[in-house]
């Protein structure tokens, strides 16, 4: 593969995901700058090269540059990687409003479905940056837990952009033995299947908290994933897409492990425990959370049946039981599978 010129990299966003791509980005040889809102954040990886935040265990490259300047540094890069809460996207972007250029790359590693408005960051960048920058956007998405990535053991994602030059460019950025990026066309399926495996995590978390086992999980995977690739049809996405790394791979890997923060709440409330007192004991935001209230309610507006998605509403937000809305689930009346 065709190799690209070391280039000046910003990542906005100094949590889990933004801290571990800065990371590797860094090791590749860019030129790596990691934007923070938190001033300790930022005197913490330019003084002593760790995030007391997040990932405080990894050790960053001594060439990884922190900043609370997001302006000056977006007038800089060549590469722009968004790796924000999809609740705090907008916010982030107004102010680079004129800032953000056609020339430059910019690449969403963000996962979410905004409140009040149900768009993915595709539509947000459109609706506050502009047609021209969102033709443009590249998608970045797959089975990354940020830990493994941080420690540099072996990954493989998805870029997709309905531009191929970018998507190609974000490949060649990112690529490395350790890294390994796969290009696609269908920068919508990403979004949508890498949305929606949070709310199918949560209610997979909740099975497992209840004590049930392997066939449960495998059952409420699969249809997770068919759950998922109907709200993806109806929005137009590729559904070949839910077949690959950012879908059936980034929904086995988020669903089957407590490394996953979506899971973990899950796995808590199937425990008995309270919404807050599960987010407490995931120790970091769980965007499923949010996703599931603005899946239903994308769902429903087009007209899309999501049974799982609406039990776990139900346990997040109307105070249902875990073990009843599991035994609500599976007393519904059989139907076909494909339907």
């Amino acid at each position: 593969m065709q190799t690209t010129p070391y280039q000046r990299v910003l990542v906005v966003g100094s949590g889990n995901f933004g801290t571990c791509l800065a990371c590797h980005l860094a090791r590749v040889g860019h030129a790596v700058t990691l934007w923070s809102r938190d001033a300790a954040v930022v005197k913490s990886i330019m003084e002593s090269h760790q995030n007391p935040s997040y990932l405080s265990s990894i050790l960053l490259p001594d060439s990884l540059q922190a900043t609370l300047d997001l302006k000056a540094a977006v007038a800089e890069a060549e590469v722009i990687v968004l790796s924000i809460p999809t609740q705090a996207m907008r916010s982030v972007l107004h102010p680079l409003k004129g800032h953000i250029q056609e020339t430059q790359l910019l690449i969403s590693a963000s996962k979410g479905i905004e409140l009040g408005t149900h768009y993915f960051v595709s539509d947000i960048v459109r609706e506050v940056l502009g047609e021209a920058i969102a033709a443009k956007l590249t998608v970045l998405s797959g089975p990354s837990f940020a830990i493994e990535v941080a420690q540099g053991l072996p990954t493989a994602i998805t870029m997709a952009s309905i531009d191929p030059t970018r998507a190609q460019w974000a490949q060649q950025v990112f690529h490395s033995p350790e890294f390994r990026a796969y290009t696609s066309s269908d920068p919508l399926g990403l979004e949508v299947a890498g949305a929606l495996k949070n709310v199918i995590a949560i209610a997979t978390g909740a099975c497992v908290g209840l004590g049930l086992q392997e066939n449960s999980r495998a059952a409420l995977i699969t249809r997770g994933l068919a759950e998922m690739t109907r709200i993806g049809a109806a929005l137009g996405a590729d559904p070949l897409t839910f077949g690959g790394l950012g879908g059936v791979g980034d929904l086995f890997l988020t669903c089957s492990s407590r490394k996953s923060r979506n899971f973990t709440v899950g796995f808590h409330l199937g425990q008995g425990k309270t919404l807050d007192e599960a987010l407490k004991l995931a120790g970091s935001v769980a965007e499923g959370v949010t996703t599931t209230r603005a899946a239903l309610e994308l769902g429903t507006k087009l007209g899309v049946r999501m049974a799982i998605t609406s039990a776990t509403y139900q346990v997040l937000f109307e105070g249902k039981p875990a073990q009843e809305a599991l035994s609500q689930l599976i007393t519904r009346d059989a139907s076909d599978e494909r339907a």
